[in-house]
């Protein structure tokens, strides 16, 4: 603390959670912040679209820089290393507003004594609309239909009139929810006010969920025309969705994915959708991002909608990972326990 009340802190924001956003928030929660803000470009990272790409050096020494007797760091992305912890004796608390602190180094925080929280739910709402914006889109071709009458003035989309080329509906559509989280609860929650005949399978959730529980992977997929992930990618659901998997599906099914691209296995999904076997899928997230120019999935344009890792990019997403940020630091300035800390 200075003068016995202030706190120092530094916003270091980006072109999405702005610093402006931090600061006014810490400064709602904590009377007396002395808050000096900092915009930092997008990181090595790949996480949406990418602006500007700083060399992780030069992003650590603008932290250095601005952390200098600084005891609250509130940033989105911002690189803290081992580099940046050693040269900020001063930081006492860390905090990432992200879902986890994954730019943090928790073991080199742990060593200097500095607490790390994060800001998890932001996004929820807005990844679950966008998953059901996805499947509407792949269900319905409205991008197929879309491109060729805006850039070309076509009428060819009309040939989604017919019976054979004809996308399907949700209502009475039976729809598999692969993870029940906070995203995965929320698609539900529509897809049941749509009329879709939700299946889930979670084996960690326990309770009421909106759809009917299906105890085995296998048997959800053999159930379900369409399918929308939403597990944590941790080392066994790496790879969940193979070429075994997608092959349970019936004929014509569709896959959306705004959840981890490595959850699927991008290979097996452009063999499922050459073939036929799969009639379309919607990915916002991939096993490499950005999409690499060499990507099978760039020549699938009639069965595909991509879109750059934008589930969670909502003007309501950055405004709450910042209040959730700040209120952190209010917690932290006045003695209570904190929310969301892991060191």
């Amino acid at each position: 603390m200075t003068d016995g009340n202030s706190v120092r802190v530094v916003a270091a924001g980006d072109h999405f959670v702005l610093p402006s956003l931090i600061a006014r928030a810490v400064a709602h929660e904590v009377e007396r912040a002395d808050v000096r803000e900092l915009t930092l470009g997008w990181p090595l990272e790949p996480f949406g679209p990418v602006a500007e790409v700083q060399e992780a050096s030069d992003a650590e020494d603008a932290m250095i820089e601005a952390l200098a007797g600084a005891e609250v760091l509130v940033t989105q992305m911002g690189p803290v290393t081992g580099k940046v912890l050693a040269a900020c004796p001063d930081l006492k608390l860390v905090v990432v507003c992200r879902g986890g602190p994954v730019n943090v180094n928790l073991d080199a925080a742990k060593d200097h004594d500095v607490r790390v929280c994060f800001a998890p739910g932001r996004n929820a709402a807005a990844t679950a609309e966008f998953t059901v914006g996805m499947m509407l889109a792949a269900l319905r071709r409205i991008p197929q239909a879309h491109d060729p009458l805006a850039r070309q003035g076509s009428w060819e989309g009309a040939t989604y009139y017919t019976y054979e080329r004809s996308g399907l509906e949700l209502e009475d559509l039976p729809v598999g929810l692969v993870g029940y989280g906070a995203v995965g609860s929320r698609v539900a929650r529509v897809l049941c006010a749509f009329g879709a005949r939700v299946m889930v399978h979670d084996p960690y959730v326990h309770g009421e969920i909106h759809g009917l529980r299906v105890t085995s992977l296998d048997d959800l997929l053999r159930r379900s025309l369409v399918i929308t992930l939403h597990a944590r990618l941790t080392p066994e659901t790496r790879g969940l969705i193979g070429a075994r998997e997608l092959g349970l599906l019936p004929s014509g099914a569709v896959v959306v994915n705004v959840a981890r691209g490595p959850l699927l296995d991008e290979g097996a999904l452009c063999d499922a959708l050459e073939s036929g076997r799969l009639s379309a899928a919607a990915l916002d997230t991939y096993e490499r991002e950005p999409l690499p120019a060499e990507s099978r999935l760039l020549g699938l344009a009639e069965r595909v909608v991509l879109t750059p890792h934008l589930g969670g990019a909502s003007r309501a997403v950055a405004e709450k990972a910042a209040r959730i940020a700040a209120a952190e630091v209010g917690r932290w300035v006045r003695g209570e326990p904190l929310a969301h800390c892991l060191t």
